[in-house]
């Protein structure tokens, strides 16, 4: 890496507090500005908020291939947000992808055939899967929106889709490595 561009990462990064945003804009990692209530800043955010919320659910008790996938998804994350935050850029890859759907057939060939709906819960762990999995889909929408205005690529997409599967197989997971079973969905209980 060249003086300037380590130079200029160290800088970035050691500096927080900029006030360049104060008047609703921030930049992008091409050195362009947006505002922040843009569809590009939404989805942005959107993956960041997911990331964070995988953070608190490694902070649970867990298996260690459950641990490891995370981590990898959460390293994911990152080039996502590199993506969202270089218009024009593709930097998700295919291997990705594919990895995420290998992990997901894995974990779900070791649960249950489902015969009901699940409810989200059961352990700490399980029910912020859950969570993050709701929050991946609100993530998804945000990046079908962008996508309608400005192209994003292919990997990314199939990508955060993939993702919100492996998070409901990961909370149904969580649950039997925690001795839970899954909460089952009871129709019409207290219709009456």
């Amino acid at each position: 890496m060249n003086d300037t561009v380590q130079e200029r990462k160290g800088n970035r990064l050691s500096k927080i507090v900029t006030r360049t945003g104060d008047a609703g804009t921030t930049g992008l990692g091409d050195g362009s500005r947006t505002t922040k209530d843009s569809l590009r800043i939404d989805a942005i955010g959107e993956v960041d908020e997911l990331n964070s919320g995988l953070g608190v659910l490694l902070c649970e008790d867990m298996p260690d291939a459950v641990r490891t996938a995370l981590l990898d998804v959460q390293n994911d994350l990152f080039d996502l947000g590199g993506e969202l935050c270089l218009p024009g850029m593709a930097v998700m890859k295919d291997a990705q992808v594919a990895r995420l759907e290998a992990q997901a057939e894995a974990f779900n060939a070791d649960l249950p055939m489902l015969k009901e709906f699940i409810l989200p819960g059961g352990t700490r762990a399980a029910a912020l899967a859950h969570l993050s999995r709701t929050v991946c889909r609100r993530a998804e929408r945000a990046m079908v929106r962008l996508h309608g205005a400005e192209p994003l690529s292919d990997a990314a997409r199939r990508y955060i889709n993939r993702l919100s599967d492996l998070l409901f197989i990961l909370g149904r997971a969580l649950n039997r490595a925690g001795g839970r079973g899954d909460v089952l969905w009871q129709k019409g209980k207290n219709a009456a």
